[in-house]
């Protein structure tokens, strides 16, 4: 039940911006919801298969939002630039984002392990959600590894270029931690990418001095 699953992980992510996780009732989720107490067991099987697929679902939405970053423009630059502007702007607006890019998880929060459980779930995107949870290094892989993707010209280059992309996600990350001044991420990314070494690793960048 696709449209069930999606109703349910919007009204737990609804009562989780006001209350703490541990006060969440699944029969109010599944209220707000408009389904059965028993729909919400069979597509999540507990409370703690909910909180796993509510944060798979906002990894997902996430990675997603990077990709749209990634293909938004035809200059390199402004494609990493955007993506980390896309990574502050989530985690801003986004609770359980930000815990998951920067491992720091509230108590007002759930906070599955990222390990794999044991799932006997029927439901294939509970499986998927039962499996490993990214950490915030896998982040940080994830998102380099598609940037190289989306803009290496050929495996020559792609070393270099990974190491710029990772730099980029990196310098992101920190301004989550410790949010930038006047000119945000958006003017260290870009001096950041300006500087003669870094420029050299993204294809068809010009240096600046």
């Amino acid at each position: 039940m696709p449209a069930a699953r999606e109703s349910l992980l919007d009204a737990a992510y609804t009562a989780l911006a006001r209350r703490a996780w541990s006060a969440v009732r699944m029969v109010d989720v599944a209220a707000v919801a408009g389904v059965s107490r028993q729909t919400l067991y069979n597509e999540f099987g507990s409370k703690d298969g909910l909180a796993r697929a509510l944060v798979r679902r906002e990894a997902d939405a996430y990675l997603a939002g990077v990709e749209r970053a990634l293909g938004a423009h035809a200059d390199a630059r402004e494609r990493l630039v955007a993506t980390a502007e896309w990574t502050a702007s989530a985690a801003r607006s986004n609770v359980l984002v930000r815990a998951m890019l920067t491992g720091c998880w509230s108590e007002r929060l759930p906070s599955p392990t990222l390990s794999a459980v044991p799932s006997s779930s029927a439901v294939p995107a509970q499986r998927r959600a039962d499996g490993p949870l990214p950490s915030p290094a896998d982040f940080v892989a994830l998102v380099r590894d598609r940037a190289v993707v989306a803009m290496s010209p050929s495996r020559a280059e792609s070393g270099e270029l990974a190491r710029t992309c990772e730099l980029v996600v990196r310098l992101a990350l920190s301004c989550v931690a410790a949010p930038p001044g006047e000119g945000g991420v958006t003017d260290l990314v870009k001096a950041a990418l300006a500087s003669p070494h870094r420029g050299s690793g993204v294809p068809g960048s010009r240096e600046v001095i």
